[in-house]
Order: C-alpha cells, then structure tokens, then sequence
C-alpha cells in the first residue's frame, strides 16, 4: 500500500553520463547507444502539455505492466526488447519508427473532440476504414475492434484514413496491410488475457518500427495505463444495461484539480499537487499492476531508486 511518505521515494529524472546520449521525453530518459536504446520509466505525470506531478512508482509500474505485455504477445509480432535490466529500465534494439500511431478501439466511448463517441454523437457514421450502424450508445462493445490511425507529431496528432497513409505515402500498401492486421491481433490478445483477470481492455495505441532487416518491429510500450483504457469488467452489462459509465482506471481527478486550483496551460509556475491525491494515484497504478498480472508488485524500498539502476546498468556503460 502506498503511504504519503513514499511521496519522497520518487525517480524524477536521471542524468547519467556514461549511457549513451540522453534525449528526455514526457515521461521516460532515453539512451541512445549504437545498436540500442536504454529506456528508463521516470516517477514524472504528464497533462496539459507539462509535468504535473511526480507518482512514486508509477514509472516501474509502467515498465513492468509493459514487459508482462511484451512477454505475452511475441508470438504475434517480435518485440524490441533486449533485457528488462530494473525495475525501471528496459534496454531495447534499435529500430526505425514508423510514422503511424495504430490506435486499436474495442468500444465506443470517450469525451474529448478526437473520441470516437463525440464523432458519433456528431452524425459521423464512416471513419475510412470502418462504418458504424446506427442506435450505437456510449459505452457499447463494438462488432469487432476497429483502427483509427493518426500521424505522430510533437505537436498534434492528425487522424487519418488507411486509404491517406498509403496514398501520402506513409506506409506502402503491404506495410500498411501488416501492421494493421499486427495491431488487430494484438488488441485481441489483450483483451482475452484482460477478460481472465477482470478487465476489460476498451482501446489502446501501438507504435511500431522495422529492425535492420526490415523486420515489423513492436516498439515503445504496450497496454500500460499511460497508453491503454481499462474498466472493470464485473460491472460492465449492468451498469451498461442503466445507461451508466464503466468503473475505469481514473487519473482524472488529478487533472481536475489543477483545473480548478490554476491555470495549468499558461502560469509558469503550478501548485504542488496535494500529497494525498498523489498518495491515492500512486495506489491506483499498483492496483492495475497487480490485477492485470497476477502478481504482487514488489516495491524496491531498500535502495535509492539512481544507486540500483545504476548498479543494474554496469554492463551497457559505454566504452
């Protein structure tokens, strides 16, 4: 269980020296080395295009659910994964990125101006490469998973048609062909071994990138709550059945409260997130963690968090 006083025990960043050159991202420092990459899974919470807050184990959390996930689905597609080397660190081959987010949607449901129900509700019934009968309700199963693909960009992802990815020449044809039916299989995987832990795996998005031969590569992470929609699966008909949401895996509230206690997308300095609030986030990881792999997370409490990943990271320094 997680305490306030963990609020203490967080990996906000790392800076070493002798790992290869150091790009950061919104949540993980990367490692670029010749033939890998060192990816390590900060503490850090990403919204409103900024770090919000620090989740004292959320970055092992994301690391661990993600290797369980890369473990479980590389009969499908080979993964980049050399050697998870800690808690928090996995070393990767190198790859070229594909430029394609493959965002995979099992319901249809959501709240923002990109969900796939605000659409609907909109009148929208074809979305390229799939079309939507009507009577849908919010929060109803569909047929079969879908693909809504979008571009990757710093800035903003622009969704786009498979017909666009391969006529703007993004990906040939076959390319394409490949990792859609990549992306399908895998979201189907996912949500059988979700269904026999008690969730239901509702939408996610995979990156994918070809090896030096040429080889469709899996990349990044894979069904972590960062990347992935979760509800329990328990309650699902019934509160379905009363026009009322799921039970979801909720990082919202965080979000809420800097809405309403700032103005997080322009005062340059933001308020500390309150300790219990991230106390109670912190839970939440661990509990998804532990439902979806059956396995008691095994908190690492007797080690400064910089000192074992350094100890764990001794045979990838760079000559």
């Amino acid at each position: 269980m997680t305490t306030l006083s963990d609020t203490a025990r967080v990996l906000k960043g790392t800076d070493f020296k002798n790992l290869g050159e150091r790009k950061v991202g919104k949540v993980r420092d990367i490692y670029i080395q010749k033939d890998k990459i060192i990816l390590v899974s900060t503490d850090r919470h990403s919204s409103f295009d900024r770090i919000i807050a620090h989740i004292p184990h959320k970055g092992q959390v994301l690391n661990q659910i993600s290797a369980f996930w890369f473990e479980q689905t590389k009969d499908i597609v080979p993964n980049h994964v050399l050697d998870v080397a800690d808690p928090n660190v996995l070393v990767a081959r190198k790859c070229k990125a594909l430029p394609i987010e493959m965002v995979v949607r099992g319901y249809i449901t959501g709240v923002t101006d990109t969900s796939l129900w605000t659409h609907y509700q909109k009148g929208q019934r074809d979305f390229g490469g799939f079309v939507l009968p009507e009577g849908m309700k919010k929060n109803q199963k569909l047929e079969k998973p879908v693909l809504t693909p979008t571009t990757k960009s710093d800035e903003h992802d622009r969704p786009v048609t498979p017909e666009q990815i391969v006529s703007e020449g993004m990906l040939t044809q076959k390319l394409w062909d490949e990792v859609a039916d990549k992306a399908t299989k895998l979201f189907i995987r996912g949500q059988e071994i979700a269904e026999k832990a008690g969730l239901i795996l509702v939408d996610t998005k995979y990156e994918f990138g070809v090896d030096d031969a040429g080889i469709v590569t899996l990349i990044d992470e894979i069904h972590t709550p960062d990347s992935s929609r979760y509800w329990q699966g328990g309650s699902y008909a019934e509160r379905f059945a009363k026009g009322e949401d799921p039970e979801y895996f909720d990082k919202e509230f965080l979000r809420l409260w800097f809405k309403e206690n700032c103005d997080p997308y322009n005062d340059a300095v933001l308020p500390d997130a309150p300790p219990e609030m991230v106390a109670e986030l912190s839970r939440r990881y661990i509990q998804v963690y532990e439902q979806i792999t059956n396995k008691k997370f095994a908190l690492n409490v007797d080690n400064g968090i910089i000192e074992r990943i350094t100890k764990n990271l001794e045979s990838y320094v760079c000559a």
